[in-house]
């Protein structure tokens, strides 16, 4: 790190110092930075109207480990992106 003396500067060029400084600590920090989303869950009705299937259809994909399905209690969950990444490409 410099060592800067403010003896000889004026107010401009402390601010125009401080502003670089700044500046640079930003630039370096917006490099590493990346934005969390957060986390986005559906309920089973969410999916089937997603899907445009019913609820009982949900469930059986459940069942056959295609979705994996998260709860509290009683309420049962899934994550959009598991969701979502859980579609498959067809070769057609």
């Amino acid at each position: 790190m410099e060592t800067i003396q403010f003896i000889s500067y004026s107010p401009k060029q402390l601010q125009g110092e401080i502003t670089t400084a700044v500046k640079n600590q930003l630039e370096e920090f917006l490099k590493h930075y990346q934005p969390q989303q957060p986390k986005e869950y559906l309920s089973r009705k969410n999916v089937a109207e997603m899907f445009g299937v019913d609820i009982s259809t949900v469930h059986n994909w459940c069942k056959a480990k295609k979705l994996n399905p998260l709860g509290i209690g009683s309420r049962v969950y899934f994550l959009r992106s598991e969701v979502e990444a859980s579609l498959q490409s067809l070769n057609v």
